[in-house]
């Protein structure tokens, strides 16, 4: 049965999936399949040293056969480009001046990809970082919870004249409006990426997506509380 474009992908979160990080997951998002662990150290960059703050930072790669063809294992820009797009997404989620001086690293390995590894990425990656912190309570590490409000993120489009939610690359190649949106629980943007291939669009048009992508957004939020509560969902 085909899916509604108002309707997410099959969504499915497997977490501590990594024996060594200290929070970790699988998230799959139709067939994308992105592992993202979280990664402790009690330091911070030289830049933040003495400041009593902490630090949030992400890194996004592709596997070499995580497409049809195989791919080069060096960062490229795309891949720079995304991971800084995480790393400012996750920052939003939390007070670093509750964390110490403490690096929390999240990295995001894209295994299989069919559109929207970036959003899968930012919505495993929050899971992953989510984990990570809950270890720092429990060892005394972080007093006071910084998590202030989780985000999720979506790709929203517009196909053949008609807005789409959750685009796999079968749309996204068609797309005439392709966006990525990041919206923490409070229904705050954090982030809007999006561009028309050819024609404009219009605010109408704009509103009509942001509305589609919150909607989304709040399934997803659900998903990731109940993977972190109860392991995989």
């Amino acid at each position: 049965m085909p899916r509604k474009p108002t309707s997410l992908r099959p969504l499915y979160i497997t977490t501590d999936v990594n024996l060594h990080a200290e929070g970790s997951c699988l998230v799959s998002m139709g067939e994308t399949r992105v592992m993202c662990t979280a990664s402790v150290e009690k330091r911070v960059p030289e830049w933040m040293r003495g400041k009593g703050r902490g630090w949030v930072t992400a890194e996004y790669a592709m596997l070499p056969r995580a497409t049809s063809t195989r791919s080069n294992r060096k960062q490229n820009s795309r891949a720079l480009e995304i991971s800084r797009l995480i790393g400012r997404s996750l920052r939003a989620a939390v007070d670093l001046d509750k964390m110490g001086e403490v690096m929390i690293t999240v990295d995001c390995d894209v295994l299989q990809a069919d559109g929207g590894t970036r959003t899968a990425s930012i919505n495993g990656g929050m899971v992953a970082l989510v984990l990570a912190i809950h270890k720092l309570r429990e060892e005394g590490v972080i007093a006071a919870n910084p998590v202030i409000s989780p985000v999720g993120a979506v790709s929203v489009g517009i196909i053949d004249g008609k807005p789409a939610l959750d685009l796999d690359y079968e749309l996204d190649h068609r797309a005439e409006v392709d966006m990525n949106i990041v919206m923490n629980a409070k229904g705050a943007l954090v982030e809007v990426q999006g561009s028309a291939e050819g024609k404009p669009f219009s605010r109408a048009d704009m509103e009509t997506m942001l509305d589609m992508a919150s909607a989304g957004i709040k399934k997803i939020l659900v998903a990731q509380k109940k993977a972190v509560a109860e392991g995989t969902v």
